[in-house]
């Protein structure tokens, strides 16, 4: 099996060629042949629809381009039967042997037949990006674990990720409370808690800047200060930024997330100034009441400039502030001077921001801008949608916003209950483990199980349950699986399952291995398409398939040699599963 081809490109190469030969007055038609898998059994194993797509450039029916493309393919020994069927698809069954062949070198590869197609490129990804000075919230858990598991898959794939926590450490905020600071500051306090004392002076300092306007003339003054550089005030900050990263590392160890750089909106202060003066140089920006906006260039159509919104049926100016009246600059300044740096000092393919639905005027405009500003790298925003609980959305004036660190303890809390109820046996230590990868695994789960841009309600019953799409349930197959691989080598210890060839004695074992193939081209979809969701998809079919394999067919039981094959296939599924899962950074325990 070539390494660097999944099941997938080798099919979609054999048919390409075919669709070239057939026409090689219009080679170009044969770029976008590719197949997929069926969406039914009954129609194969995998189906390509190219034909269809076809009919209007070579002026034929769609049945008749797809036969005269399998006319003219090449004899390929992975495929046993390819059949047109239809208006124009094209259904391909493989050959059984060839099948086997493929799922044994799959699971002797460590890869598990990944091709590295990121070699020797560069991604940024801007995930997490909390603000300084507050507690990190639930409504943090989405990017965070998104983008950790892009993170995740892009390396996996081979690419040189740099992920880049950009954190919220600059602004009008720190005026207000540094000079809360100097007056509310609980010193002990401080001491012991201090994110949650930094947020109970800041609440404190901005009410009374709305009662009192000396007081948010003071806040101003100690802004300014800060911006000049007055040590003073730097030192405060800084105070406020280093127990802040000490809180913010403290949650991510928790949850597994590592980041390559954490740099804040403050790096990138000294490029501003030069920012502004460029864009008004090249006329993309110009004063307006005081600010600095850029506003369309009336080069796009208003439906597809990020310049203009629709508002009540009315298509409306929306430019974009960079610098405010009051000669302060806002994020958009910031985001285009952090991509033109990540651009000079990485030379990235693409940069990749995870944030909230929320931010999409704002990115567009970013991105439309950098552009204008001659950027190189590709610009994608992976917007999600909000986590809600049944009783509605998070309010803090509601009262029912949950600390991070307090759903990862109550995710814990209720976990080890069910350890408990579930493996009275097992010494508390290990319980407490399995819990922690258990309970953390369903939060991540519960987010990264629902396409990034859905509205997520967040359930306790559904995040820990042990049936359907949940961690605990994929956790508990991995377990099972071990388990089974356990008392095989009880029964005949010395004896390596893998001396033994696969074969299929039951469907439901050649579905399986096939299940197995897939393998690659879901992790490479999922990080295509920047949706964990799609190899969540693909973790919770393969479980359920490899459940019917565990209730319909004997293992140990089984004559010699159809019992290694069995047990060889249970440790690929196990190989695939537990991958799969530590690309979305869940953990896999060996007993629940």
């Amino acid at each position: 099996m070539n390494k660097n081809l999944t099941m997938e490109d080798r099919l979609s190469a054999w048919l390409s060629a075919g669709f070239r030969a057939a026409f090689p007055e219009s080679p170009e038609t044969a770029a976008g042949v590719a197949v997929a898998p069926t969406p039914q059994e009954a129609f194969g194993d995998y189906q390509c629809n190219a034909a269809m797509g076809l009919a209007r450039a070579l002026r034929k029916r769609p049945a008749d381009i797809a036969r005269a493309a399998l006319a003219a393919a090449a004899p390929n020994p992975e495929v046993a039967r390819a059949e047109p069927a239809g208006p124009g698809f094209i259904n391909i069954t493989l050959d059984d042997e060839h099948l086997a062949r493929a799922a044994m070198e799959l699971g002797d590869d460590p890869r598990l037949g990944t091709p590295r197609v990121g070699e020797g490129r560069t991604i940024i990804l801007d995930y997490s990006s909390p603000n300084v000075a507050k507690p990190m919230h639930i409504g943090h858990i989405r990017s965070t674990v998104i983008g950790n598991a892009l993170d995740r898959l892009h390396r996996f794939l081979g690419y040189r990720v740099i992920a880049d926590n950009h954190l919220g450490d600059w602004g009008t905020q720190f005026g207000i409370l540094i000079l809360g600071f100097r007056h509310f500051a609980d010193a002990a306090a401080y001491e012991t808690s201090p994110i949650e004392e930094l947020e109970r002076i800041y609440v404190r300092s901005y009410e009374r800047t709305k009662s009192d306007p000396d007081w948010l003339a003071a806040a101003r003054a100690e802004l300014v200060k800060l911006q000049r550089g007055d040590e003073e005030n730097r030192a405060l900050w800084r105070s406020f930024v280093e127990h802040s990263l000490r809180e913010f590392d403290r949650i991510y160890a928790r949850l597994g997330v590592r980041f390559d750089l954490t740099r804040g909106e403050s790096w990138y202060n000294d490029r501003l100034p030069e920012l502004a003066r460029r864009l008004m140089e090249r006329g993309l920006a110009r004063e307006s009441d005081g600010a600095l906006c850029v506003f369309s260039d009336d080069a796009l159509p208003r439906a597809e400039d990020p310049l203009w919104k629709q508002e009540d049926g009315e298509w409306k100016p929306a430019p974009c502030i960079v610098r405010k009246s009051d000669g302060g600059f806002n994020y958009a300044a910031t985001d285009l001077a952090t991509i033109e740096s990540r651009e000079e000092e990485f030379a990235p393919e693409a940069i990749i921001y995870v944030t909230d639905e929320r931010q999409q005027l704002h990115f567009r405009q970013v991105f439309h801008i950098a552009r204008r500003l001659g950027a190189r790298a590709r610009l994608i925003h992976v917007w999600f949608g909000l986590m809600r609980l049944p009783e509605g959305a998070f309010s803090t004036r509601q009262g029912n916003v949950i600390k991070l660190e307090r759903l990862l303890d109550e995710a814990e809390a209720r976990a080890l209950a069910i350890v408990r109820e579930t493996s009275p046996e097992m010494p508390p230590e290990q319980q407490r483990e399995v819990a922690r990868a258990v309970g953390i695994g369903a939060v991540k789960y519960a987010d990264l199980s629902q396409n990034p841009q859905s509205l997520v309600t967040f359930t306790w019953d559904k995040a820990l349950a042990l049936e359907g799409n949940s961690a605990p349930y994929l956790q508990y197959a991995c377990a099972r699986i071990a388990s089974v691989r356990d008392k095989y080598a009880a029964l005949f210890p010395g004896r390596r399952p893998e001396d033994w060839p696969l074969r299929f004695a039951e469907p439901v074992e050649r579905r399986l291995a096939l299940q197995l193939l897939r393998f690659p081209d879901a992790v490479r979809r999922a990080a295509q398409q920047c949706r964990p969701n799609v190899l969540a998809d693909y973790l919770y079919e393969t479980a359920q398939i490899y459940s019917r394999f565990y209730q319909t067919a004997p293992f140990l039981k089984a004559e010699e040699g159809l019992r290694e094959s069995r047990i060889r296939l249970c440790g690929i599924v196990r190989r695939a599963l537990r991958q799969g899962l530590d690309l979305l950074g869940i953990e896999t325990p060996d007993r629940i």
